[in-house]
């Protein structure tokens, strides 16, 4: 009978709870007041579960039934310490480690799955390339329920895998698109013996290098469509596949180590990733006329989904409060003065329902207090009629200062609050006062005098310590041997004062994060002077690597340097003044750029031309290291000229390569140098090669992605494809040049893998030199009517260039990203 008893109680219990929740589901009436329905929705959490560990559980989510919306149960297993939380329930079930109401996202722990223990489809064998090494059977998220509530989120995850000559594809679900491939994925892996030559694969060489994950070993990908579960596909490549090929699902921008050089390391069980939900059908949006149902707070409102493989809705909070929507009065606002590095406020800050007001305080004037000095002092003593002072009035910040003046006495803030003192001095206190003035007075003037000389000492003692700390007399003796530059080379700090009138702000003309550009005149030429900020010894050898090499360079597309100044604690060094800007600067402007393609045609070549000055016809071969758009400045007329040769590096005429520290900029620099340290001049040949994708389609390699590949990968295979158009700048495709062709298969061969598969610098100079001049002539032949001449003179040439087929290894190439 208790049994039954108890029973009861529990079913009547679970009644009401469902009951409440219906209730709290339906939209309240304009106007209604707090009710016994606004009740009803807050019992039923007064039973359920509001934490799991250290994750806070609260409506739609729940643990028990009754507390929680269709689709959105969780299971709380308490048999770990602490607890451990979960989607569902079951052997399936996916661990969460964090729920946001305002994201509207789920992080869970992504496990990895082991490409080998996938079973082959009958037929296919795992021999050869392209050959099938695992198929289709497993799906990523098979424990999510099919159609929602959860989804994967299209923006904050990636596909990453870690393995040798393997391809790995995410498929769409049967009711999401029927296995058209989502994202894809290959990782290679170069035969390198233990000295980077020929030989075969060491065992682990895959695994991650200085945490990189770049196409040679570990590949990774993004899934732009976001699915519950994905069917997944694996293909061996060209190449040795080695016994352990693993991927995982995982969260992009968290850092994390997949493994090691140790065989003994195991990979991590689970990455995190991100999963979206939507309430209601996946396939609703809000409604139009009305407040969505499930959005009970009063400050919450429906915003649709925006992702491309489903639809549904969420609530969010409206701007100025957080919380959860999803219950009555879940959005509170938010105290904007508690958090004044998200909501600055230099002045009074005051909070508001839903924002907040900054002003400036008492004493102050301005009309942003949000910014820094947005609020100015304001002079009281200015207006002594405002602020009623009718004595010595002293201005301070935020305030001022009102007292009777000498001789009188009383209350300032008074018309005629100060009254006259009785003369009550004597002969001898008159005279005492004026020996003591004087003695004062000439006390002062000589403290004034000697301090002047104190300061003086100080600054020269000063600058001869930086000029000797700054190499000044090793430099003198460097320029001393060339009598043309011994004169001018050093310039005085005073000197460059007087250029830049003290450094003024208004003569900045560039600035970025190691320091600023200043223009002045010197000696009646414009120059620029360039000031570090940063005080690192790196940057003063850096500084004099660049004083040795420029010194020594004369070339018309280099840029010129004309002295330097040691005297103070970071150097100066003072340039010919280059007055158009940068070409990074002029390409990636908004909008047409005013460069047309002739202009970066010749623009390439006088980068060619220096480049190949520098490595062999400079009296000691140089390779520059850090070629980019941003290195290439412009002159009014468009003249390149190559600078900042701080990372530069002299070779030995006998010697063709030398192991050298990373430098340079991620997108630019040569894969093999990175992962090998050997230095020679084909490095400078790849980021040559990368400028010219830069000037042929406009886009950032630093920024532009594909799969989160890099736009050397994108586009080597959209060039294979025949399929240029989609990435070259439609201003340079508006301009019908023949050559862009033969410009994108010479930006090919210098950005090849294989550094012995590249071009010299002087053959690429050769080759733009033969592009130009046929771009010329046949620009002259389209404005004499002479097309037909030109065509036929040229048909050889077009037929040999168009014949040129692309190896296999190049091919797997366009799946692997360069370094970053």
């Amino acid at each position: 009978m208790t049994k039954l008893r108890r029973s009861m109680a529990c079913s009547c219990r679970a009644l009401l709870i469902s009951l409440a929740v219906a209730t709290a589901s339906l939209p309240r009436p304009a106007g209604a007041t707090a009710t016994a329905a606004t009740a009803a929705a807050d019992d039923p959490w007064r039973g359920c579960t509001r934490s799991c560990g250290n994750i806070s559980i609260a409506y739609p989510f729940g643990v028990e039934p009754g507390c929680y919306r269709d689709g959105f149960d969780l299971t709380c297993d308490r048999s770990h310490q602490p607890p451990k939380l979960f989607l569902g329930n079951g052997a399936a079930a996916t661990e969460v480690t964090d729920i946001s109401f305002s994201t509207g996202t789920v992080r869970i722990r992504s496990g990895f799955i082991n490409i080998t223990d996938l079973v082959l489809p009958s037929g296919n064998t795992t021999g050869g390339a392209g050959g099938d090494l695992a198929s289709g059977t497993p799906a990523w998220g098979a424990g999510l329920r099919s159609g929602g509530p959860y989804f994967l989120s299209e923006e904050r995850n990636k596909l990453v895998v870690v393995a040798c000559n393997v391809q790995v594809l995410l498929l769409a679900p049967a009711d999401g698109g029927g296995g058209d491939i989502v994202s894809a994925c290959s990782a290679l892996c170069p035969e390198l013996d233990n000295n980077g030559g020929g030989g075969t694969t060491p065992a682990h060489w895959y695994l991650y290098f200085n945490g990189g994950c770049s196409g040679v070993g570990c590949c990774q990908a993004t899934v732009p469509l976001g699915y519950t579960s994905y069917p997944v596909e694996a293909r061996r490549l060209n190449g040795t596949a080695i016994a352990t090929n693993i991927f995982y699902v995982a969260e992009r921008g968290v850092n994390y180590t997949i493994g090691t050089a140790a065989a003994e390391d195991a990979p991590p069980a689970a990455l995190p990733a991100v999963l979206e939900w939507v309430i209601g059908d996946a396939n609703a949006t809000c409604p139009v006329d009305a407040p969505a149902p499930e959005c009970h707070s009063s400050q919450s409102y429906c915003q649709n989904s925006t992702a491309e493989a489903h639809r549904g809705y969420i609530c969010r909070c409206k701007a100025g409060y957080d919380g959860n929507p999803y219950i009555t009065d879940g959005c509170q606002d938010i105290d904007e003065c508690l958090s004044p590095e998200i909501y600055p406020c230099f002045g009074e800050c005051k909070n508001t329902l839903g924002g907040y007001l900054c002003s400036c305080p008492p004493g102050y004037t301005g009309s942003n207090a949000s910014i820094p000095l947005g609020c100015k002092d304001i002079d009281e003593c200015a207006h002594p009629d405002v602020y009623q002072c009718y004595g010595e009035c002293i201005n301070l910040l935020g305030t001022f200062d009102c007292r009777c003046p000498f001789g009188t006495h009383g209350n300032a803030k008074r018309k005629g609050g100060c009254i006259s003192m009785k003369k009550s001095y004597t002969a001898l206190g008159v005279g005492l006062g004026v020996g003591v003035g004087s003695a004062l007075l000439l006390l002062a003037v000589s403290v004034r005098v000697m301090k002047q000389k104190f300061n003086l000492r100080k600054a020269r003692k000063t600058k001869e310590k930086f000029f000797k700390q700054n190499h000044g007399l090793l430099l003198q003796q460097l320029v001393s041997q060339k009598a043309d530059i011994a004169e001018r080379m050093i310039i005085t700090l005073e000197e460059l004062e007087k250029a830049t009138n003290n450094f003024d702000k208004n003569h900045e003309v560039g600035f970025g994060g190691h320091g600023t550009v200043y223009k002045g005149i010197l000696d009646l030429n414009v120059v620029a002077v360039k000031r570090s900020k940063i005080i690192i010894q790196k940057e003063i050898d850096d500084f004099i690597n660049e004083v040795a090499i420029l010194s020594q360079i004369n070339h018309r597309n280099v840029v010129r340097l004309l002295g330097c100044c040691l005297e103070t604690e970071v150097p100066l060094l003072v340039y010919e003044f280059i007055s158009n800007g940068n070409l990074s600067h002029h390409l990636h402007t908004k909008g047409p750029t005013k460069l047309s393609w002739d202009d970066r045609l010749r623009i390439a070549l006088e980068v060619a031309r220096a480049l190949a000055y520098l490595h062999s016809a400079a009296s000691i071969p140089i390779f520059h290291r850090d070629i980019k758009s941003s290195n290439i400045l412009l002159h009014g007329n468009l003249t390149a000229k190559v600078s900042d040769f701080g990372a530069s590096r002299y070779i030995s005429l006998n010697r063709t390569e030398v192991t050298a520290s990373i430098q340079g900029t991620r997108g630019y620099v040569d894969p093999t140098y990175y992962y090998t340290g050997k230095l020679t001049d084909k490095s400078d040949v790849f980021s040559f090669g990368v400028l010219l994708i830069e000037l042929l389609t406009r886009k950032k390699p630093s920024v532009f992605t594909c799969n989160d590949g890099s736009l050397v990968a994108q586009f080597h295979s959209l060039l294979i494809e025949g399929n240029l158009v989609r990435i070259i700048d439609p201003q340079v495709t508006e301009e019908k040049n023949e050559r862009v062709q033969e410009v994108a298969e010479l930006a090919a061969r210098c950005t090849q893998l294989k550094r012995q598969e590249r071009p010299t610098m002087r053959q690429v100079e050769m080759e733009l030199e033969n592009l130009q001049a046929n771009n010329t002539e046949a620009r002259r032949c389209i404005q004499h009517h002479i097309v037909g001449q030109c065509v036929t003179a040229e048909a050889g040439f077009i037929r040999e260039e168009t014949s040129r087929q692309f190896s296999m290894e190049e091919e797997i190439l366009l799946s692997a990203g360069y370094p970053r």
